[in-house]
């Protein structure tokens, strides 16, 4: 439709709304312009060529792509840290595995031990693991994200900042992250420029980017849709559903500790295949990296995975089994799936306390 169409088809939703879609189509006049992607050649382009992939009319879709407003906070979160940055695993374990986190957790699990419990029945996906993602993610849907995601994709998808390394790649990620958010939000009554998460289009209690959204979420409440921002249940089951897609190995440990003593060109080699699965028990203590009895009976292979500490401190090193790797699928960081881990376990050890 056209934008005054647009205008007036959202005259049910809300008074703000109504002005703000008003402003976007020119019929009132702002004194504080806004820039927006009404006049972006790529975002025209790329809504002309949505809209006929999708069978819908292309003057609607360069509405809703035209009103979207580019973010300058979200091009200044993406943009490569100074040279130098040093990353610190402590700092970012403390920001996750700490008491109002783990309480949250605690009471997320009572409150939801049944949907939890079955849901672990059905798929092998331990309750921790989903309690330490979701905690993680949103402290249990406390905070999901206050960007408006039609804004934050856009920004991204037309304005990803060049001085980034892998600038062309993620470009082309976002834009078809937003076509993906396209597609969700025009099937939804609701209005799409109400949805909102993460800087980076993140959705709803487990965060989902949209694509994932399409792919993995599933209706764990079978009310005959998929809410993963308004129901627990769908957020429960959908976490479960994507690490069950990407190979979690039921009874698995995520890693096993490893003194390393490996210098040099051997401590390069260990740790060139990153977080991917690589090396069999037997190679690591070879290669000059010990593991305990029950790692060295690991059935399969394993990652050697550094985590940095800033200042003097020693680097932590664990060995990440096939599961280990699974959580990376989440969020590629072996920062972060160490911090779902033991949140995730912490949480489970006092659950375990007060129920004895």
């Amino acid at each position: 439709m056209t934008a005054w169409l647009l205008a007036i088809h959202r005259l049910s939703a809300n008074p703000l709304r109504v002005l703000a879609a008003l402003l976007a189509a020119g019929l009132l006049s702002a004194q504080a312009s806004e820039i927006t992607y009404k006049t972006n050649p790529a975002a025209m382009a790329f809504a002309a060529e949505w809209a006929a992939a999708n069978s819908q009319p292309v003057e609607s879709v360069q509405a809703i792509i035209g009103e979207a407003k580019r973010l300058d906070r979200v091009i200044k979160y993406v943009t490569p840290a100074p040279t130098g940055f040093q990353k610190d695993w402590r700092t970012y374990r403390s920001r996750f595995v700490e008491p109002k986190r783990i309480k949250a957790g605690v009471a997320f699990w009572k409150a939801h031990q049944k949907i939890l419990k079955e849901t672990a029945a059905a798929t092998g996906i331990p309750a921790w693991l989903i309690v330490g993602v979701i905690g993680v993610e949103t402290i249990y849907g406390q905070q999901t994200g206050r960007f408006s995601t039609l804004d934050a994709l856009s920004t991204l998808a037309f304005d990803f900042p060049e001085s980034h390394p892998k600038a062309t790649a993620r470009t082309a990620f976002f834009r078809e992250e937003l076509g993906h958010f396209l597609q969700l939000a025009t099937a939804q009554p609701t209005p799409i420029d109400s949805w909102q998460g993460s800087y980076a289009g993140a959705l709803g209690l487990p965060q989902f980017m949209p694509s994932s959204w399409a792919k993995y979420a599933v209706d764990g409440d079978q009310d005959g849709r998929i809410d993963l921002r308004g129901s627990t249940h769908d957020a429960i089951a959908s976490v479960a559903n994507y690490f069950v897609a990407f190979g979690w190995r039921s009874g698995m440990p995520t890693h096993y500790p490893v003194k390393v003593r490996a210098k040099d060109k051997a401590l390069d080699d260990l740790l060139a295949p990153d977080i991917v699965p690589t090396f069999e028990p037997s190679d690591f203590h070879q290669r000059g990296a010990r593991l305990g009895k029950a790692g060295q009976r690991h059935n399969g292979k394993l990652a050697l995975v550094k985590l940095e500490n800033a200042g003097k401190r020693a680097d932590t090193y664990l060995a990440g089994t096939d599961n280990f790797y699974v959580i990376t699928r989440y969020n590629w960081s072996s920062y972060y799936a160490l911090a779902v881990i033991e949140l995730g376990k912490a949480v489970e050890r006092q659950v375990a306390a007060r129920t004895k």
